[in-house]
């Protein structure tokens, strides 16, 4: 398993939380390998983990990485690591 690590500013946290439910959350979850993923949130700050079955799937998703508009949220960082243990 792969896991694609998001970390994002978010400028406008309401706008944000709406377009994660009604938007992200269920176009990434129809990914080609997606598991299971996490979006976290402290303060302005994003943190997601998103779990697919492989690397492949994993670096492909990172491809498809959006974030709304600019004056929602903006992208810090994507990357993917190997999940190396879970439970």
């Amino acid at each position: 398993m792969h896991a694609v690590v998001v970390r994002l500013t978010i400028n406008d946290l309401e706008a944000d939380l709406d377009t994660l439910r009604t938007q992200i959350v269920p176009r990434v979850s129809q990914s080609p390998g997606f598991i299971t993923g996490f979006w976290t949130r402290k303060d302005h700050t994003g943190l997601s983990m998103i779990i697919f079955d492989s690397e492949a799937a994993a670096n492909a998703a990172t491809e498809r990485v959006q974030v709304g508009t600019a004056d929602v949220a903006s992208l810090d960082d994507v990357e993917v690591r190997e999940v190396v243990a879970h439970a």
